[in-house]
């Protein structure tokens, strides 16, 4: 007997593609979609374009799991850092009877969730397969496309077969693996290689194997890899790193998963692959300084500005945007810091930054003059020329070590003491413009006295 109700959760590049070709000759899968994809998959169906052959398939598909059959069988397709918020939606159609399949990287997702449900009911799967989201609803395959999957207790169960026998009459290759931990530990060690460095080189695999002293990189991060996972009562084989560059020369062609997120402006599941490494590593003593160097890296790199109330921008007439928090303040050279601007900050004791010092971090053009102060609202400004800025303006910042509250014109607030008719005060300031000449400036046109 094999399970009635098949749930998709997700129909990015590794659950659009199986999850497809399950539901081409299989009425009973059904996907559980964010709205852009659910909006595409009901007007033109779930596309996989694939040198092997199209696919179309236009399967049952709801963003909210109660208007789709109740599962037997729910296949976890997301990103790993997306798994609570995807249990969160599938916890009202989840009975005691429910089974999860998981086809996520990382080796921590099947302990998460067991955590969480408090029952004995995830199967450990791993997902061999090269494709990618070319918008939503659109997959394009390239290579592989095969799982393995297994208990996590090793043993070969009747809910394991009835798996092997779900993707087997989909015509996907599904290989019963005894120890499902090793398994996903094996590709947790490619993982931690070749995503992080196809961003940092930019480029393809290949480019990584065809030379020498990357290729030390590579026997380095995997042994760190394998500290780890010995740590964790999962050792493996002692030629893993001969093994990993192996496995790669059969696809060398491909970028890797996180490159397309990065490239696409998605997250990336760094914090679930060399930064799980590093935190697991520290609670174990090990020392593991090359994954280290490379989440450190892979964040600098993929993580967009950030922007919001608690976000200082500096940009404008100036050769680079700059961006700073509170913490970047506090870090600036103390000589323009004022640390007890307590006549401004209604009698509280406030600290603040001379603007003269802020105003140097960015190269300003040639000809720039003036400087305006935004609030992060747009409804407020205030335009000052750059040696007023530099001469009275102070950017206060904390109150008594704690961040300036909204309500008293935080967590940026500009303020300009001894600047008398032209009294500058802009309260919730994310955005300092340099320009040449004046710039926007809601100030009454007959200034009050600060």
């Amino acid at each position: 007997m094999s399970f009635k109700q098949v749930l998709m959760v997700g129909a990015g590049s590794v659950g659009g593609f199986f999850g497809a070709h399950l539901a081409k000759n299989n009425p009973n899968v059904s996907f559980l979609l964010r709205p852009r994809t659910l909006t595409a998959v009901k007007s033109r169906g779930l596309i996989v374009r694939s040198a092997a052959g199209d696919l179309i398939v236009h399967p049952p598909a709801a963003s909210d799991p109660r208007e789709l059959p109740t599962p037997d069988l729910i296949i976890l397709s997301v990103k790993a850092y997306d798994l609570h918020e995807a249990l969160d939606q599938l916890q009202p159609v989840m009975t005691d009877r429910t089974v999860l399949l998981t086809l996520q990287n990382g080796v921590d997702v099947e302990d998460r969730i067991l955590a969480r449900l408090q029952r004995d009911c995830v199967v450990g799967g791993v997902a061999y397969i090269y494709s990618k989201i070319v918008e939503p609803g659109l997959i394009d395959h390239y290579k592989k496309g095969a799982v393995a999957i297994g208990e996590l207790m090793g043993h070969e169960s009747a809910r394991l077969l009835k798996i092997r026998d779900l993707f087997a009459a989909a015509g996907i290759p599904c290989q019963l693996s005894k120890d499902i931990r090793r398994t996903k530990w094996e590709k947790m060690c490619w993982n931690c290689v070749f995503n992080p460095i196809t961003v940092l080189i930019n480029d393809r695999v290949a480019k990584a194997l065809d030379h020498p002293e990357m290729l030390n990189v590579v026997r380095q991060l995997v042994g760190e890899v394998m500290a780890v996972s010995a740590g964790l009562k999962v050792p493996l084989p002692a030629d893993m790193p001969e093994k990993v560059v192996k496995w790669t020369q059969e696809i060398r062609d491909i970028h890797t998963s996180m490159y397309d997120d990065w490239k696409a402006g998605r997250p990336t599941e760094i914090d679930s692959l060399n930064g799980y490494i590093v935190a697991r590593a520290r609670e174990l003593g090990i020392p593991t300084p090359v994954n280290e160097a490379l989440t450190a890296m892979i964040k600098t790199i993929t993580e967009w500005d950030r922007s919001g109330p608690a976000v200082l921008r500096i940009d404008g007439a100036v050769v680079q945007p700059v961006t700073l928090d509170r913490t970047a303040l506090a870090a600036l050279p103390s000589e323009h810091r004022i640390s007890d601007a307590s006549t401004t900050v209604g009698g509280r004791k406030g600290t603040g930054m001379r603007l003269k010092g802020l105003l140097d971090i960015p190269a300003l053009e040639l000809g720039a003059d003036h400087v305006t102060f935004h609030s992060h609202d747009g409804k407020f400004s205030a335009s000052l020329t750059l040696d007023q800025a530099r001469e009275f303006g102070i950017l206060l910042y904390e109150v008594e070590g704690e961040a300036i509250p909204d309500q008293k014109g935080g967590p940026f607030r500009l303020v300009a003491p001894g600047l008398g008719d032209l009294c500058a005060n802009v309260k919730g300031v994310n955005r300092i413009e340099v320009s040449q000449g004046v710039g926007k400036d809601t100030r009454p046109s007959i200034r009050t006295q600060c």
